[in-house]
């Protein structure tokens, strides 16, 4: 026994030693209700723990009853002195490997401002237009910046890379040559190699023909098309080994064979050379990376695409277009075609989702503050840099293959000799890229200074001579394609080239925009939670964001640890031995799997399953998908309850019992409900020869719960933007990875310039080897910080605050569907078609008069017309609950008052929601209701108040009059 005075030191000591552990959890600053919180939410949800709500919630034979085996919670500090270390393990050297991914300035005014701003990336897609008219005046410069650019009349909002922004080419192709005969698409082989492997992944699936050769033989190759005529051409400007080549013939004989041609381009060599329209390409695309997004290790980066107006019904993506609202100003919205997925689903011709729409608006700052001349000037510097080092070169007898280029040199040698310049570079710590075994290819970009080039000058043994010297006698290495016309014409890139003006012009549209700066955003199916600033801080660090995705894995050490432990992270909290991080949207990332799915099924000699059961409830990209993917949908009913009806999928998958290739299953449901007989619906596909895919959107009821593999699923994808905390960037970044069974991993998608994926791999689905990978760093620090109790408990609050919103609204909007045991997961569905009846309110009119109280709307129509479908996520406390729940009530309240005749049906709140500033002071009021009823409609709209700017937009005059870049300045003087 020991003595008193030992035993008192004793527990001194355990005290002490309870007392080192860090007092500031992350996990009390992510989840918004505390203790007292949820003992009173529980009250109003009766049931007495959580544990028991979860029992009521989740089928008990799939409940994971064990902890998630993660490492234990990092406090913010512990995670940035972690990700400190990773990150020095990245060396950031002299880049000069070109292929799509430049070096570049990012200006600080808009890093801080935009890409470190929550007003900025914390928005949802911009759905909801009247408080989103800044992030859309931001994409809408955009549109401007890639039309003015390249020539051409349409544009849209950007698309998720480069290479997918080919695939996406080459489907808008294929859809509009409407030709059985015509199956075959020729690619330069100036392409980038990314391209080209991302083309011929997603041509397998559409059985397309892809002929990859010299652009000047592009016809005569048609007899290795087997007969099949083109449909397109897709070639590189300029191309991958900087070579310009002129392509006005070969588009002229294209045109006339009754092709269409799309042109990759490179943005900034656009400011100096003929624009693709004046050549007469019909689709110009690429990647708007160097237009001040950093390199990031691949992304996330805005593709841009641009077309001939009259293929603008097949463009795909998002087009933001410019309307009226109701009180005749000029208003922006999204033009209907953007959600083209949703609408059309499996005949859609792209399942584009989520775009790259933060990094599009930081492109188009960047074009706003630089300006036309400013552009041309930053264009002209690199390419005289790459004009004097040519110039070097030559002078010491080096071979530089190509006389016409804009940024990009290639040089010629024996082998041996190639190697000594590739070893020269190396000890340099410089980086260039071998072409092949006689050539190196050395691009140039913004941040490339004289010193660089008298650098590289050494490495090929040119020490006599320098850049500054070879400038004063270098010329332009583009005669005979000089840019001739104007672009960046309209006022917005006119004026805003100091900080100050630059500074007010953001804070301007920022002030435009609703966030989760202002408010909770209760979307169902696109869960908008905390993106916390230690999970986004490491993003802009150098040592994370100046690595060229394609640099060698010896230089990239701190993200192979990210990639290694993320990957290792999800694949234990969905059950999933492998996972790809890959694809690069959660839309890409249900291709991804589909087409390991095929593969899987062709491996085996069962070529011809290519049938998808879809329920009725789907989301829309998963038809779009199963298309994409090659494969024929089939709908399988839902029960009343919102559940997939057994009988009917017995009957539809005996029915195809020879062709089932996959179900895709969305868990739990769109309806908002776990599926009780989950298991013998993986099962029942099982029998039958096919395999389950698991749409992992909703897996924030799931996360130490539950897991999809546990469950009978065999691929799932996982929504790094929503359960995994990416911000959703108004409409993008997103991430789409998915995990796997181990018989499939080894069809997972691969890359030709670095090693990843299976042995038998589908194929690149982007054009980076871990696609965007520098927003990994994010979902990998939201798990370290939350650790495996903090995600269960994450999971058990989102569904407990669905409850509560679900309890306290019912009786005035009615919950559409529950499970067996009476709860609904993480979201719920609130059915207000009975106030159409009742007093002609439809649904759009709640939408529009919540913004009036300071709220985003949750999701409408969808997946029931007529609902509204309500995520409150685990990251709002009881409080904002509340009021959204308050706003929710008192709308119901004014729809009471029509009910009763004491408000006209066609002049009330509701109908003349939102109502601006502009509409409040008017010398003239009308309406039978207040001022302050419209305007100030709960007590903290006095004290925080959102003002939309402009009245409700009238979407059905945009699209009668698309109208997709900026209007010229007399426009807006008219206005």
């Amino acid at each position: 026994m020991p003595s008193k005075r030992v035993a008192v030191e004793l527990q001194t000591f355990i005290a002490m030693a309870v007392s080192l552990e860090h007092p500031d959890k992350f996990v009390a600053r992510h989840i918004g209700p505390d203790d007292r919180d949820v003992a009173e939410m529980l009250r109003v949800v009766g049931q007495d723990t959580l544990d028991g709500l979860i029992d009521q919630t989740i089928p008990a034979t799939i409940r994971l009853r064990r902890p998630l085996a993660l490492p234990a919670a990092l406090s913010e500090r512990d995670l940035l002195e972690r990700l400190t270390e990773i990150a020095n393990k990245n060396e950031v050297w002299r880049t000069f490997l070109g292929m799509g991914y430049s070096d570049c300035v990012t200006p600080p005014v808009i890093q801080r401002n935009v890409l470190e701003n929550p007003g900025w990336y914390t928005q949802y897609t911009p759905y909801q237009a009247e408080i989103s008219q800044g992030r859309l005046e931001a994409l809408l410069n955009f549109q401007t910046v890639v039309s003015d650019m390249t020539a051409l009349e349409i544009a849209n909002a950007s698309l998720l890379d480069e290479a997918t922004a080919a695939a996406e080419a080459m489907h808008m192709m294929e859809s509009s040559a409407g030709a059985p005969d015509r199956q075959a698409i020729f690619l330069s082989d100036g392409c980038h190699p990314q391209t080209i492997e991302v083309l011929r992944t997603r041509a397998a699936a559409h059985g397309i023909e892809v002929i990859v050769g010299d652009a000047t033989r592009a016809f005569a190759a048609e007899s290795a098309a087997a007969g099949r005529k083109l449909f397109g051409i897709i070639l590189q400007y300029p191309a991958t080994d900087g070579a310009v080549v002129d392509y006005r013939a070969l588009i002229a004989r294209a045109h006339a064979e009754g092709a269409m041609v799309a042109m990759a381009c490179d943005l900034l060599a656009l400011a100096l050379l003929v624009p693709p329209g004046e050549l007469g390409a019909d689709i110009a695309f690429g990647s708007a990376q160097r237009f001040g997004v950093p390199l990031g290790y691949g992304g996330p980066h805005a593709a841009f695409f641009a077309c001939k107006a009259l293929h603008v019904r097949k463009l795909p993506g998002r087009i933001i277009g410019v309307s009226v609202d109701a009180h005749g100003k000029r208003a922006l919205r999204m033009a209907l075609q953007t959600r083209e997925q949703h609408i059309r689903r499996e005949k859609a011709t792209s399942n584009v989702c989520t775009a790259q729409a933060l990094l599009a608006i930081v492109a188009s700052f960047y074009a706003v503050y630089h300006g036309p001349k400013g552009i041309r000037a930053i264009a002209e510097r690199v390419h005289g840099m790459a004009a004097s080092l040519a110039r070097g070169l030559r002078a010491m007898g080096v071979t530089v293959v190509h006389d016409r280029f804009f940024d990009t040199l290639r040089v010629a040698a024996p082998p041996a000799t190639v190697q000594a310049w590739l070893d020269a570079a190396r000890s340099r710590r410089m980086n260039l890229r071998r072409i092949d075994e006689r050539s190196i290819g050395i691009a140039l970009d913004e941040t490339t200074s004289p010193a660089d080039v008298d650098a590289l000058l050494a490495v090929f043994g040119v020490s006599a001579l320098t850049c500054v010297e070879l400038a004063r006698e270098s010329s332009p290495a583009i005669a005979g394609f000089e840019r001739t016309s104007p672009y960046l014409l309209h006022e917005v890139f006119g004026t805003h080239h100091s900080e100050t003006e630059l500074l007010r012009y953001m804070r301007t549209l920022e002030s435009r925009d609703l966030s989760l700066a202002h408010s909770m955003i209760p979307l169902g199916s696109c869960t908008m939670k905390l993106n916390a600033t230690a999970e986004m801080m490491p993003i802009t660090w150098a040592h994370f964001n100046r690595i060229h995705p394609f640099a060698p894995l010896d230089q990239a050490q701190g993200y192979q640890v990210i990639v290694k432990q993320l990957e290792a992270m999800l694949g234990e909290i969905t059950g999933f031995p492998a996972v790809s991080l890959q694809p690069n949207s959660g839309a890409q990332g249900e291709l991804a799997g589909l087409l390991v799915v095929r593969k899987y099924h062709e491996s085996r000699g069962e070529r011809d399953r290519d049938v998808c059961l879809i329920p009725a409830s789907a989301h829309g990209t998963n038809p779009a998908s199963a298309a994409m993917a090659g494969m024929r949908v089939v709908v399988v009913a839902c029960d009343e309850k919102g559940y997939v009806d057994l009988p009917d999928l017995e009957e539809k998958a005996r029915l195809h019992a020879k062709d089932l290739a996959a179900l895709m299953v969305t868990y739990p449901s769109t309806y908002g409900v776990f599926e009780e007989e989950i298991e013998r619906i993986c099962a029942i596909v099982h029998e039958h020869g096919g395999q389950v895919y698991l749409d992992g959107a909703n897996l924030n009821a799931q996360v130490g719960l539950c897991r999809p593999a546990d469950v009978g699923a065999d691929v799932c994808h996982v929504n790094l933007h929503k359960t995994f905390c990416i911000p959703h960037g108004g409409g993008g970044p997103g991430m789409g990875p998915i995990g796997v069974a181990q018989h499939l991993a080894k069809f997972l998608p691969g890359h030709p310039l670095v090693a990843v994926g299976g042995e038998s791999s589908i194929g690149p689905v982007s054009a980076a080897p871990w696609g965007s990978a520098s927003i990994l760093l994010i979902s990998w620090a939201y798990v370290a910080m939350m650790g495996p109790d903090g995600l269960r408990r994450a999971s058990e609050v989102a569904i407990l605050s669905a409850n509560y919103v679900a309890e306290r609204l019912h009786p005035h909007f009615p919950v559409f569907y529950r499970g067996k045991r009476g709860r609904v997961a993480h979201e719920c569905i609130l059915d207000t078609r009975g106030v159409k009846r009742s007093a002609g309110i439809e649904v759009d009119d709640v939408a529009k008069r919540l913004m009036d109280f300071g709220f985003h709307a949750p999701t409408m129509s969808f997946p029931i017309a007529g609902t509204l479908m309500v995520e409150p996520t685990e990251s709002e406390p009881k409080a904002e609950l509340d009021r959204f729940c308050d706003a929710v009530i008192a709308i119901r309240e004014e729809i009471r008052a029509i009910e009763e005749g004491l408000m006209p049906r066609d002049d009330n709140p509701l109908k003349h929601a939102p109502h601006t500033a502009e509409a409040i002071t008017a010398s003239e009021w009308r309406h039978p209701y207040s001022r302050e009823q419209a305007a100030f409609p709960a007590a903290w709209t006095r004290a925080r108040k959102f003002w939309p700017s402009v009245g409700r937009i009238n979407n059905a005059q945009g699209d009668r009059h698309l109208v997709c870049t900026c209007m010229p300045v007399e426009a807006y003087a008219a206005e």
